[in-house]
């Protein structure tokens, strides 16, 4: 099983960019999709994630402004991100977390400009 992060790049502050995540190979009993991100000297931190029944949840910093959603015939979870700040500058990392395995993914850049 991989999970291949891509849509990340360099925006400017106000700017969107769109993340993908696409999971090959065969994962069984999803629990839940997420996105985290991890910038040096900090934390790793869950910013979004969606379960089986679609429920979501967001961190605080980010609410109303990203949106977390999955195609399942696909396999992939998604991340809108609007309104982007510097501060949301980082390594966006996708968490596939199936029964009693995680999978992560290598994760993408993203880059916000002032």
């Amino acid at each position: 099983v991989q999970l291949v992060e891509s849509g990340g790049g360099l925006v400017q502050a106000g700017g969107s960019l769109r993340l993908s995540c696409a999971a090959s190979g065969d994962i069984l009993n999803i629990n839940a999709m997420n996105w985290y991100r991890q910038t040096p000297g900090k934390q790793r931190e869950l910013v979004a994630s969606i379960t089986s029944a679609d429920s979501t949840a967001y961190a605080d910093s980010v609410k109303g402004r990203f949106t977390i959603s999955r195609d399942n015939a696909k396999k992939t979870v998604y991340l809108q991100m609007n309104s982007l700040k510097p501060e949301d500058t980082a390594v966006y990392v996708c968490n596939v977390r199936a029964g009693l395995i995680t999978y992560w993914g290598r994760g993408t850049q993203v880059t916000v400009s002032s």
